[in-house]
């Protein structure tokens, strides 16, 4: 867990229940997922691998690990699963290293929860060195801490994660919003305890109990996050 800027305490202005929003990274704030998989792809066809288009939606938004296992026994590749690793974030580093495409809405969103000096936290299953590369398009100063994959004993889907970054702010969970767009990431959050807010960016997500389920990021705002928040506790 790397703090980039203090966090601005545990309550957000005008006396609102939320405590503090939680955002995923790729495929949520910026469009990486296609990235990741074309990274995959290509790393295997080195290996002699092809790989099922049916098989991106089970490595979505997953940890590295579970993501390079499964395609390992899947294609019977001869490698490990750190030796994988290493490949896909070069591979991968060097695609977001050519510029970084937000997801829409994004920008508009992370301004104005720094602007009402909303503690926000990036969560991500991607390893550090991808994050930092990716936090610096985005605006170090728009997050209190960001939370890497590599950073946390069990990544996504375990709640890990969110309660690292709740226990950083200082924050009740359950107060917290958070916004995803895998069902991984999902499972991660509600597992914590948060409410969720899924914008699906693969694979459809089914609204639930504690979960909204948008089409855009665009359709979220800090009042859209706080009503989440009030409406459910």
């Amino acid at each position: 867990m790397t703090t980039t800027v203090p966090a601005p305490g545990s309550r957000t202005t005008e006396g609102s229940a939320l405590q503090a929003v939680f955002l995923d990274m790729d495929g949520t704030l910026v469009d990486t997922e296609g990235f990741w998989w074309d990274a995959e792809v290509e790393v295997f066809a080195a290996l002699g691998h092809p790989l099922q288009e049916s098989w991106r939606d089970i490595v979505v938004g997953g940890p590295m690990s579970r993501s390079a296992g499964f395609l390992i026994e899947a294609t019977g590749a001869d490698i490990t699963v750190p030796e994988l690793s290493v490949l896909l974030n070069d591979r991968f580093e060097a695609r977001i290293s050519r510029g970084v495409p937000l997801m829409p809405g994004a920008a508009r969103l992370l301004g104005e929860l720094a602007e009402h000096s909303v503690p926000t936290a990036l969560v991500s299953a991607s390893h550090r060195r991808i994050i930092d590369r990716i936090v610096h398009s985005l605006g170090p100063r728009n997050f209190s801490l960001t939370v890497a994959g590599d950073e946390v004993v069990r990544t996504k889907p375990h709640p890990e994660p969110y309660l690292l970054a709740a226990s950083g702010l200082g924050a009740d969970p359950t107060r917290c919003a958070v916004v995803e767009d895998t069902a991984t990431g999902v499972a991660a959050a509600e597992a914590a305890g948060c409410r969720v807010v899924a914008v699906p960016s693969v694979a459809p997500i089914e609204p639930a109990s504690g979960r909204v389920v948008v089409e855009s990021l665009e359709q979220v705002d800090l009042a859209f996050l706080r009503t989440l928040i009030t409406r459910m506790n």
